[in-house]
C-alpha cells in the first residue's frame, strides 16, 4: 500500500521566485554581495593615482609634469589627482570611462605608446580626445570642485571676475580657457580652424549668473572703490605740499633754457624765457597711471590665439577692465624676456618694467592742461645699439592720443590700436626694399618703415597667420576714397608728440599713417629735476584743424600715451592702457575740472 503521508519541506528548501529555493537565493545573494564588493573594490583599486602611474609611460611622463603643478600641491592641501580630472564620479559615465580606458590598454600591450618617445608622438591627439570630451559634458570633472554657483568673486581676480561673468553669459566652460594647466600645454599646435570650433561658446552652457555671485561682485567693488578714494585722496594731501617744489623747478629749468645745451638733466620748453602755462595746478584734479614695456604686443596679437582676454575684448570689454591690478606684473614679465607669451625677443639688461606716472588735469574756457610727473629711471645700455642709447639726442620722448568712439577699439584699448605686428621694429615689419618697391611708396611716407595705422584704413588685418602670411596690414591700404571718409568720420586719433632734447613739439594724427602735420600745435614745457620728469602740455580745447579732436564739456574722449624714457625709441617704450578724458566729468579716470 502507497505511502501517501506528506511531508512539508524545510523552510530553507522552500521554492520562491523563478523556482529558486530560500537557500539558493541567500547563497545567490552572498555571492552577489561578494562579486559586488570585489567588483567595487576592483573599480576603487583602479580609480587612484597610484594605479593610473603603475606603468612607467605614465609615472616618467605626464606625473612628472603634474606634480610641480597646484592640483598637486596648494596652501590647502587640497590634492587633485588623475581619477579626479579623467574619470566621472557618476557610474555610468564610470563604467563608460574604464571601458574605454581598456582600449588605451591595449595599446599600451601592443606598443603603441610603451616609450616616451612613441607617447610623444601621440601626445597631441590624446590631448585632442581630452578636451572633446571635457567640452562635451560641460567640464564636468572640473566642476566637481569648481563650481560656477560656488565662486566668489571677492578673492578673484579682476581679470577671473570678467572672464567667469562672460562664461555665464555666452556658455563658455572651464576647458576653453584651462587646457595644459597639469601637463604640459599643446594648444598651439591645433590649428586656427581647430581652436575656433572647439573654443567656440555653447549656448546649451549659458547660466544665470548668481545672486550669491552678483553680491560678491557688488561688495568688492565698493572695497576696490573705497580703496581708490582713499589713495585718491592722500595723494592730492601729497600733491599739495609738492606742487610749490614742481613750480620752482619749471621756473628754474625756464630760466637756464636759453644757457642749457642740452644733456641728461637738460630743462626743455616750447619757447624760452617766462613760463606762457601759469594755472593753478591746486584746482587740478590727479590721478596716478601705471605704464609698463609692451615688448611686441600688438593689436594683432590682442585680436590672436595667444591673449587669453581676446574673447572678453572682441566682446567689448577694455583692456583696463581685467589688467589694471596687473600692470607692474605684465611689465616686468615682457621686458625680462621670461613671459610664456615670448613678447620681448630682445632683452634689454636693467631695463624697467613699468613705473607710474601722475596725471594732473585742468581746464579753462579755452585749453585743456595737463602735467605728466614721473621718476626717472637708472640708464639700461642697450646691448644691440652703438653706444648704448637708441635716441641718443633726446632722453625723453611723450606722446599722447585722443580719440572718439568711431575710431574702432579707442574705446576699449585706447591708442593701442594704432600699433601693428608690421610696424617698424615689430616681428613682421616688411624690410626697406620691399616698402620702396611697393605701389603704395607713393601714398605713403616709408622713409622710417611702416609707422602706426588705423584698422578703418585697411581693407583687412591678418590676424591668423595662415600659410605663413605677414601679421598685420600695411599693404592693404583703401583707396583715397575710403580715407576721406574715414577722416570725415573722425575714424583717426589725435596725436601730440614732444622731444625733450630737440624741444620739438608735434601735433599730427593716425589715420593711414603717422602724419605728423597739420594740427593746431600745443604748447609744452618740460624739465627734469630732483630725478623727476614734469611734462606740462597746453592745448587748446577746440580746432578745426584735420586730424584734431575737439573736446567739449558733457562729452567722454579715449585717452593713451607713451613715454619713450632713457633715449628709447621705436617700440621700446612704455606705455599705458586706455583711458577715458573729459571735462568735470568725476566718472572718467582723467578728469580735467575747471579752473
Amino acid at each position: 500500500m502507497a505511502n501517501n503521508t506528506f511531508t512539508k519541506p524545510s523552510f530553507w528548501s522552500r521554492r520562491l521566485v523563478l523556482g529558486t529555493t530560500v537557500a539558493g537565493a541567500v547563497i545567490f545573494f552572498v555571492v552577489g554581495i561578494m562579486f559586488w564588493g570585489g567588483f567595487n573594490t576592483a573599480m576603487e583599486a583602479t580609480n587612484t593615482t597610484e594605479f593610473c602611474i603603475g606603468c612607467h609611460e605614465m609615472e616618467a611622463n605626464v606625473y612628472q609634469e603634474y606634480t610641480p603643478t597646484i592640483h598637486y600641491s596648494n596652501r590647502t592641501g587640497v590634492r587633485a589627482g588623475c581619477p579626479d580630472c579623467h574619470v566621472p564620479r557618476p557610474w555610468i559615465h564610470k563604467i563608460v570611462r574604464k571601458i574605454q580606458a581598456s582600449r588605451e590598454v591595449f595599446f599600451w600591450l601592443t606598443g603603441k605608446i610603451d616609450t616616451k618617445e612613441k607617447f610623444e608622438e601621440h601626445r597631441f591627439d590624446l590631448a585632442q580626445n581630452v578636451w572633446k570630451a571635457m567640452k562635451e559634458t560641460d567640464s564636468r570633472e572640473c566642476r566637481n570642485c569648481h563650481n560656477f554657483e560656488s565662486m566668489n568673486p571677492e578673492f578673484q581676480k579682476p581679470r577671473a571676475r570678467k572672464q567667469h561673468l562672460n562664461a555665464f553669459e555666452t556658455g563658455q566652460t572651464c576647458i576653453d580657457c584651462h587646457k595644459g594647466i597639469a601637463h604640459t600645454d599643446v594648444r598651439h599646435k591645433l590649428t586656427d580652424e581647430q581652436l575656433e570650433e572647439i573654443e567656440a561658446p555653447n549656448p546649451a552652457y549659458i547660466r544665470e549668473v548668481p545672486q550669491a555671485y552678483k553680491d560678491g561682485l557688488a561688495r568688492i567693488e565698493a572695497k576696490e572703490a573705497a580703496a581708490a578714494a582713499k589713495l585718491k585722496a592722500d595723494k592730492a594731501a601729497e600733491k599739495a605740499k609738492v606742487d610749490e617744489k614742481i613750480k620752482a623747478a619749471v621756473a628754474s629749468a625756464l630760466a637756464s633754457a636759453g644757457a642749457s645745451a642740452g644733456g641728461d638733466s637738460a630743462s626743455a620748453g616750447a619757447s624760452a624765457g617766462a613760463s606762457n602755462i601759469n594755472v593753478d595746478w591746486g584746482k587740478a584734479n590727479s590721478t596716478d597711471v601705471g605704464v609698463f614695456y609692451p615688448g611686441t604686443a600688438s593689436i594683432e596679437w590682442i585680436l590672436g590665439r595667444n591673449h587669453g582676454g581676446k574673447r572678453a575684448f572682441s566682446k567689448g570689454d577694455r583692456c583696463l577692465e581685467c589688467h589694471s591690478e596687473e600692470i607692474a606684473d605684465i611689465g616686468n614679465n615682457i621686458v625680462s624676456g621670461e613671459s610664456e607669451k615670448e613678447l620681448e625677443p630682445n632683452v634689454i639688461p636693467g631695463k624697467r618694467g613699468s613705473f607710474d606716472v601722475t596725471i594732473d588735469a585742468t581746464h579753462d574756457d579755452e585749453n585743456l592742461y595737463l602735467r605728466f610727473s614721473w621718476a626717472d629711471g637708472d640708464h639700461a645700455p642697450v646691448p644691440f645699439v652703438d653706444g648704448g642709447k637708441m635716441d641718443p639726442e633726446n632722453p625723453m620722448k611723450l606722446a599722447f592720443m585722443i580719440a572718439t568712439d568711431e575710431a574702432e577699439y579707442a574705446d576699449r584699448a585706447g591708442c593701442w590700436g594704432t600699433c601693428h605686428a608690421d610696424a617698424n621694429t615689430m616681428p613682421f615689419a616688411p624690410d626697406m626694399d620691399t616698402l620702396k618697391g611697393s605701389d603704395l611708396a607713393k601714398r605713403l611716407d616709408f622713409k622710417s618703415g611702416v609707422t602706426k595705422y588705423v584698422k578703418e584704413s585697411r581693407t583687412k588685418l591678418e590676424l591668423k597667420g595662415r600659410g605663413g602670411k605677414a601679421l598685420g596690414g600695411w599693404d592693404k591700404l583703401k583707396g583715397e576714397g575710403d580715407i576721406k571718409a574715414a577722416q570725415d568720420g573722425n575714424q583717426y586719433m589725435d596725436l601730440v608728440r614732444y622731444s625733450s632734447g630737440t624741444k620739438k613739439v608735434e601735433d599730427g594724427q593716425i589715420l593711414a599713417e603717422r602724419s605728423m602735420h597739420g594740427g593746431q600745435g600745443a604748447e609744452v614745457e618740460a624739465s627734469l629735476n630732483g630725478g623727476t620728469w614734469s611734462v606740462i602740455v597746453k592745448r587748446k580745447l577746440k580746432s578745426d584743424k584735420a586730424g584734431d579732436v575737439s573736446i567739449e564739456p558733457g562729452k567722454v574722449y579715449n585717452f593713451g600715451f607713451a613715454i619713450h624714457d632713457d633715449y628709447s625709441s621705436a617700440r621700446y617704450h612704455h606705455v599705458s592702457f586706455g583711458y577715458k578724458l573729459a571735462l568735470d566729468n568725476a566718472d572718467a579716470e582723467v578728469n580735467a575740472t575747471k579752473q
